[in-house]
């Protein structure tokens, strides 16, 4: 078995029940698939007015065991039939024949409708857990694993594949049930009718499958490699979307334009090859059983007519059930070639699903519950990927004091950022909180003592109301108000028709950047966490902008344990400590008029307003 078909079981055990009705029904569907054919046979027998030795039945039959209870019930239809005819003539004998063969494709149909029913409840139900787990997983995964990959890869993922597998994958039921039952049962009805006939059309079958087994070659490989494509495609539709500013202003329309049309093409390209052997694959098997047909006519047709060894009447039922193969034998050449796209599309599904997790908590973890005493970063080295950005580098930051990181770009400060909140872990040394190394504490206690507000303030497509819920959720309207308030915010929300119900836009472009900017302090604020984290929070403003976020920032720090990663002077002068950063290693550190008597590196910064 493949290991995709493995993984995907524990996903199918909470629909047992579907699965099994889905199974009986199959079977009672295949069976009377074979028995609306069979009907067949009275029905020409009254139409031709043909009695024979075999067909009239004139003592009522008596059941004895399971196993000739085929022959008890076409005895007992024939006696019947017999009798309809003496009595009352031969119109209602082809009554009862009419009535039974629309009985038969009666429930032949009824039970196709209840296993599709039951089919797509498991479909449905499993499309649906397999997306919550891979939401789940996406959005638990750590930062790292994001740094290599596109956005549209996984979004191809999360909605493609696991489409693919839905449509694609149960498939199976009905290959290794429905369909092979319907053959035999078949099978078996034809050889009842002629044992010669049937052996005539398995030298055939085998000929016909090798056939259509070869146009599947290579069917995975060429639809892991589309689904691959589709990601790319979707990562360069939302790259054109996020960047539509940039794109427009640089006239790059059309270097754009010729990059997604040339994965259009590659797509379009695997798209007809893999659809070119999916089409195949049914008019390919048709062809081979209308041939085998073909040769059925002959060779029966000597039976009926030369040797007369076989009625008319059976061998016109045997050419519909040799017929109602084709059906069933399409279907799993088909299904096969979609079992092969599911399975390309459940191996990108669950490499992601098995992914593991790089930054865990340890299961002796431990939940912090406050902050009383310092953070202390002892010693430690980072890298992103060979080279250290970060140099034997050692900060305390005690209770209720702000701790600016200033420096040129590159010079590591937005890693620390990243460190205190366990986006990455250090690589050696390590950083504690009240003496707590944080890689023994649990990740939500310890993101519950942080507040970060980031140079990109991003905001959420829903009101105003919910993104500042997000770091509290049962805060009640007065308090989002205070926050509001406090982040210097409440002017224009309230302002607005709607007040803080007031929908953002997509990533709050409904907003200007200041605006945006304020109402993310005050998502910070709403939360109210002992330890803020500003990461070039005023870096991106225009100049009166900055003004009022920097009030908004001064009024959220109060009382607060901060660490202000910065670009402009006008956000850390006040800082109880500035640290002066240099390609990972501190340089200078002091307050800002301790620094500046220092004539350093950091009044070089200052001179140039070059924070960044």
């Amino acid at each position: 078995m493949d290991q995709n078909l493995k993984k995907i079981i524990p996903y199918i055990k909470p629909y047992k029940f579907n699965i099994v009705m889905n199974i009986i029904f199959n079977i009672l569907y295949a069976l009377f698939s074979t028995l609306s054919f069979i009907t067949m046979f009275p029905l020409l027998e009254v139409l031709f007015q043909k009695k024979s030795e075999t067909t009239t039945i004139l003592k009522k039959p008596v059941y004895t065991d399971i196993w000739s209870i085929t022959d008890y019930l076409k005895d007992s239809f024939f006696y019947e039939i017999g009798n309809l005819n003496q009595i009352h003539g031969p119109q209602y004998s082809l009554l009862l024949a009419v009535g039974l063969v629309i009985t038969t494709f009666l429930l032949k149909n009824l039970f196709n409708y209840l296993a599709s029913f039951h089919m797509m409840h498991l479909k449905n139900g499993v499309l649906s857990d397999l997306r919550k787990k891979m939401y789940q997983k996406i959005i638990s995964l750590s930062i790292p694993f994001y740094s290599n990959r596109t956005k549209g890869d996984i979004m191809a993922r999360m909605l493609g594949d696991i489409s693919q597998v839905q449509s694609s994958f149960f498939v199976i039921l009905e290959l290794i049930v429905r369909e092979p039952l319907t053959i035999l049962f078949t099978i078996y009805a034809m050889l009842k009718i002629s044992v010669n006939l049937t052996l005539f059309v398995f030298v055939f079958m085998p000929i016909s499958g090798f056939i259509i087994s070869r146009i599947g070659k290579n069917l995975k490989s060429k639809s892991t490699k589309a689904q691959e494509e589709s990601g790319k495609l979707i990562s360069i539709v939302e790259e054109s979307l996020t960047g539509l500013k940039v794109v427009k202003s640089y006239n790059a329309e059309s270097s754009f334009r010729k990059k997604f049309n040339n994965s259009v093409d590659r797509l379009l390209k695997l798209s007809n090859s893999i659809g070119n052997k999916n089409n195949l694959a049914s008019p390919m098997s048709e062809f081979m059983g209308i041939v085998t047909i073909a040769i059925l006519l002959w060779y029966g047709g000597n039976l009926v007519l030369v040797e007369k060894t076989l009625e008319g009447e059976l061998f016109l039922v045997y050419l519909l059930l040799a017929y109602n193969i084709l059906t069933p034998a399409k279907a799993i050449s088909k299904a096969s070639y979609s079992v092969k796209n599911g399975l390309a599309a459940a191996e990108r599904v669950f490499e992601i699903l098995e992914q593991e997790e790089t930054i865990t908590s340890n299961t002796d973890a431990i939940n912090l519950t406050g902050f009383s005493n310092e953070i202390n970063i002892q010693n430690i080295n980072f890298r992103y990927e060979d080279e250290n950005v970060l140099k034997k580098f050692s900060l305390k930051v005690p209770k209720g004091k702000s701790v600016a990181l200033v420096g040129q770009s590159g010079s590591g400060k937005s890693t620390i950022a990243n460190l205190l909140t366990r986006f990455y872990d250090v690589n050696e040394g390590n950083i504690t909180i009240d003496g707590n190394d944080i890689k023994k504490v649990t990740k939500k206690s310890l993101r519950n003592l942080m507040g970060l507000v980031t140079q990109d303030s991003i905001l959420f497509n829903d009101t105003i109301k919910n993104n500042i819920l997000i770091g509290k959720p049962n805060a009640t309207e007065d308090q989002i108000i205070d926050a509001l308030k406090i982040a210097n915010a409440w002017e224009f929300v309230s302002e607005l028709p709607n007040g803080i119900e007031t929908n953002v836009g997509d990533a709050g472009n409904n907003f200007s950047g200041g605006q945006k900017q304020r109402l993310s302090i005050a998502r910070a604020v709403l939360k109210n966490p002992p330890i803020m984290i500003l990461d070039e929070a005023t870096s991106a403003l225009d100049t009166e902008s900055e003004r009022l976020v920097q009030v908004a920032l001064e009024n959220m720090m109060k009382n607060r344990t901060s660490i202000i990663i910065a670009h402009r002077l006008s956000t850390i002068q006040n800082a109880d400590q500035i640290i002066v950063m240099q390609k990972g290693e501190i340089v200078e550190q002091g307050t800002h008029t301790q620094l500046l008597d220092k004539n350093g590196m950091y009044k070089k910064l200052v001179e140039m307003q070059s924070f960044e």
